[in-house]
């Protein structure tokens, strides 16, 4: 298989799994996870700090830095453990990830032949872009991996 079907079925593979799922879905509670999910169990601050073998002002800490999105994935993981959760983490696209990369592809092609298109006009060639020509440029750049480096 090559490079360019193992990126496309990926694509495909994550855009069916997490395509199902919805930013809203993981809206973070008000107060943070760890703070929502300890009181739901009726946890004290001092209870998860025992379980986790840290101070009280600590799971405050931990709670003040979840709040203000500063935490480490690796303290929401030990926390999640303590309160007998798991933690989830994952990027949730804004739309899917083949209509992500084929409106990239549709940026750079645009930019591209547009460029072309205005060469040529300062010559006195001017012809419209072709829509084939279009096409075929946007499929390469999709298989392209220097896409979102080309301004």
């Amino acid at each position: 298989m090559t490079k360019q079907a193992e990126s496309k079925r990926a694509r495909s593979v994550l855009d069916a799994r997490l395509g199902r799922l919805s930013a809203a879905d993981f809206s973070v509670p008000k107060a943070g996870y760890i703070r929502a999910i300890r009181d739901a169990l009726q946890m004290s601050a001092a209870d998860l700090a025992e379980r986790l073998g840290v101070s009280q002002p600590a799971v405050i800490d931990l709670e003040t830095n979840e709040k203000k999105g500063t935490i480490r994935l690796s303290s929401l993981r030990r926390s999640a453990e303590a309160m007998d959760c798991e933690l989830v983490y994952a990027f949730v696209p804004k739309k899917g990830l083949e209509q992500t990369l084929r409106e990239r592809a549709e940026e750079v092609a645009t930019a591209q032949l547009t460029g072309v298109a205005n060469s040529m006009a300062l010559e006195d060639q001017a012809s419209p872009v072709d829509e084939n020509l279009f096409e075929e440029t946007v499929t390469k750049l999709t298989e392209s991996r220097g896409i979102w480096s080309r301004r």
